[in-house]
């Protein structure tokens, strides 16, 4: 997944922890103008569509879920885009593929037979995932099965109580344990930011989950009410900014649950794009976590190429 070395685990900075406060108020006011001035228009559009794709963690976390369900999936996942509109685009033999599939532990085996001979790592949900309220003990096992199985990267949920009660030396002990029993499997920290309450919390969450040597931090299960909003994308990604000028550690972002369409991808891309820096736009440090996702995008790439909308029901998906 990463071609930068993985961030090492860091001691706790109370200090550092306690001294992080948000504006709620310029968050914002920053978020709202990003929508209304920045937009890119006709082919270069396209190229951010296809560069969208390439940071999809193709999703499906269904109590339906079977075999077929996921080798479809995977499928979609190695040809994410029609070989005709590729071809209309110059990216024939250009490659593109998604980031991951994203399944539960179950489906893992599926996932890596129907991936094999890709590059396309196999992500699974764990500790409890959504709500992560099983027995520690059990939390630590189902990342190592999950491992063992297969996958390459392992997105956890973390207490929520941990952030809410201010325990921040408990929440960095939990992930640091996380963070080793994924041994060379990367881990994704997902902060179910709805549940949080204030900004100020989700910047100090990410901290501590940084400083425990998270590969990356997500915004949301996709199960809560609220999940993936730009104001809380913006705490996280100035969160991993400050936290690689301090330390020199690369961390990964990944906003998850609620971005269906071409047009919210494009906002997510351009302020990783802002605050970030192009290094940040590519699969090893920004995914987006979704399964509707892929299907409006492969609608607006055929929009670009024949100036024609098509039904939504010709763009298979799984």
């Amino acid at each position: 997944m990463s071609h930068h070395p993985r961030p090492a685990i860091m001691p706790l900075d109370i200090g550092w922890v306690n001294a992080t406060v948000i504006n709620r108020s310029a968050v914002e006011r920053r978020c709202a103008s990003h929508t209304a001035r920045r937009s890119v228009k006709q082919h270069y559009q396209l190229a951010w569509l296809v560069r969208a794709i390439t940071c999809i963690d193709l999703t499906t976390l269904a109590g339906d879920d079977t075999a077929g369900t996921v080798r479809r999936l995977c499928a979609k996942a190695r040809q994410p885009v029609r070989a005709d509109l590729l071809q209309a685009m110059g990216m024939a033999g250009a490659g593109i593929t998604v980031g991951a599939v994203c399944v539960y532990h179950e489906m893992i085996p599926y996932a890596v037979a129907a991936l094999h001979g890709s590059d396309i790592p196999v992500a699974a949900v764990s500790t409890g995932f959504p709500a992560g309220l099983t027995p520690f003990e059990t939390r630590l096992r189902e990342i190592e099965l999950s491992v063992a199985v297969g996958a390459r990267e392992i997105d956890i949920v973390i207490s929520r109580r941990h952030v809410l009660n201010g325990d921040w030396q408990e929440l960095y002990n939990e992930i640091s344990a996380y963070r080793q029993a994924c041994g060379d499997a990367h881990l994704k920290t997902i902060l179910a930011t709805g549940d949080l309450g204030t900004y100020t919390d989700v910047a100090r969450a990410s901290l501590v989950c940084m400083l425990a040597g998270a590969d990356f931090i997500k915004t949301s299960t996709g199960k809560e009410t609220v999940n993936a909003t730009l104001p809380v994308s913006l705490v996280m990604m100035r969160a991993i900014r400050e936290y690689y000028e301090q330390t020199g550690h690369i961390v990964g972002f990944k906003p998850a649950g609620g971005i269906r369409t071409a047009k919210q991808a494009l906002d997510w891309l351009l302020l990783i794009d802002e605050e970030l820096g192009k290094d940040w736009l590519h699969a090893d440090r920004f995914r987006f976590g979704a399964s509707a996702l892929l299907g409006d995008i492969e609608r607006q790439i055929e929009h670009g190429v024949t100036g024609v909308y098509s039904a939504a029901n010709r763009h298979a998906m799984a």
